[in-house]
């Protein structure tokens, strides 16, 4: 007891006690090359790896690796779901994209029957009014081959006049003397050919 008194009173250690410590201490108190290499110590500090190995398997196996495996099942159903929405997204995309592509074939049908009823419409009114131009046409051009024939028969009238009064100047020119019905049927029998 003696010298556990004088170690703390004055701070050094005496050098029976280094020897009764091991060949791991100097003569000052400090361990001698690594202290975990220390063939003394070697038991001691097997064990307590042993122990804090233990003790680092029940924590993580008690505490963090269910919380981890927890974490992992939720983030792999979170997955799954989020796979599955995605999966019923894709199908009412491809449905939507069905009716979508259906809906324009039925608009693009309605409107090329829209556009067949405007033609068949714009033809009907453009028969019509061929039909009615067609119609004045021929009004017309019975007018005009009336005031034709007018003009024709009021030019051969002339024709006939002339040729009557030129006969009569030719035939008194001549020292003749001819008479109005001989002229008009001279004439005449010429006229028809």
């Amino acid at each position: 007891m003696a010298t556990d008194t004088t170690t703390a009173a004055t701070g050094h250690v005496s050098p029976i006690e280094l020897e009764e410590v091991g060949k791991c201490v100097d003569s000052h108190g400090g361990a001698v090359g690594m202290p975990q290499l220390c063939t003394d110590w070697m038991s001691n500090q097997v064990f307590w790896l042993l122990v804090t190995l233990v003790v680092i398997f029940v924590v993580l196996s008690r505490i963090a690796l269910p919380r981890i495996a927890g974490i992992l099942a939720e983030r792999s159903g979170a997955i799954t779901n989020d796979l599955a929405a995605a999966e019923d997204l894709k199908a009412k995309a491809v449905e939507a994209e069905e009716a979508y592509n259906k809906a324009l074939a039925d608009a693009r049908a309605e409107a090329q029957n829209i556009v067949a009823a405007a033609k068949a419409d714009i033809q009907s009114d453009l028969n019509k009014a061929i039909a009615k131009a067609d119609a004045e046409i021929a009004a017309r051009s019975a007018e005009g081959e009336k005031v034709i024939a007018g003009i024709r028969a009021g030019a051969l009238e002339s024709i006939k006049q002339v040729a009557k009064d030129t006969t009569k100047e030719v035939v008194a020119a001549m020292g003749g003397k001819a008479d109005a019905k001989t002229v008009t049927a001279a004439v005449s029998a010429r006229m028809k050919g």
